[in-house]
């Protein structure tokens, strides 16, 4: 489903891994190991396209300020629904945006306690997530993230995970003269369907990682790297710092 997830790439190596150039305003972004809703993510967005995308900070959490003030802050948005919702389909046709990450946070359900995982590309490469933005009450710019049906490995997990694109989509998916919603959501249908196989527009399955790890990132106030290493390799660092102890 994609509540939580981790962006600790900075921008230079974001943009060379995505082999897109963009400005932005900072130099260095923060590593966050636990990024949750409610929080200013990064997002790259393309105001004109006779700029560079730009990457700036968002609110994570889609509040249109057209809406009423008990409208939900949604965090996403399913491919299904999100050119034809009346919530949605604006943004869908107008405000389309990359939300950058190096992976994202799934609890197995089938387990007590819920086992967390960390889903990542296999390289370790950061990757894209599809989203939308639109300007909330405050002035400030909200996004959701746009989710698929789990494909590959985050089956094992969740029914649902972030729609991720491929190199390939980038600029299109940002291009602000796409604006039909027929032809956008066609390109939809089309990553989804294509993702099964190893084809360009959404990043193929066989390119996703998925392992446990300790429950450090549980807690939305821990924001240490731990919270992504693999939980075999937490287990060592503590055996080793017991051994050092003793």
């Amino acid at each position: 489903m994609c509540g939580r997830f981790a962006l600790y790439s900075p921008p230079i190596r974001l943009s060379e891994s995505l082999h897109l150039p963009f400005d932005y305003p900072v130099s260095e972004l923060a590593p966050r190991y636990n990024v949750h809703p409610g929080t200013w993510i990064a997002a790259i967005l393309r105001a004109s396209p006779d700029q560079l995308p730009v990457l700036d900070e968002m609110w994570w959490g889609y509040q249109p300020k057209w809406a009423k003030g008990n409208a939900p802050q949604s965090k996403l948005a399913t491919a299904e629904k999100v050119a034809t919702l009346g919530y949605f389909k604006g943004a869908f046709s107008h405000h389309r945006c990359l939300l950058p990450a190096d992976g994202w946070f799934e609890w197995l359900k089938t387990t007590t306690p819920r086992t967390p995982h960390f889903l990542c590309r296999l390289d370790r490469e950061p990757m894209a997530f599809a989203g939308i933005y639109a300007e909330r009450e405050d002035g400030a710019l909200g996004c959701a993230i746009i989710t698929e049906p789990a494909r590959g490995c985050a089956q094992q997990i969740h029914d649902r995970m972030p729609l991720i694109l491929d190199n390939d989509s980038l600029e299109p998916w940002l291009d602000p003269d796409l604006t039909d919603r027929e032809t956008i959501r066609h390109l939809i249908r089309h990553l989804t369907r294509i993702g099964q196989n190893a084809g360009g527009g959404c990043l193929p399955v066989m390119c996703l990682l998925c392992f446990v790890i300790s429950g450090f990132a549980a807690s939305l106030k821990t924001r240490r790297s731990a919270c992504v290493l693999a939980k075999s390799t937490v287990m060592q660092s503590v055996q080793w710092l017991m051994d050092t102890q003793t």
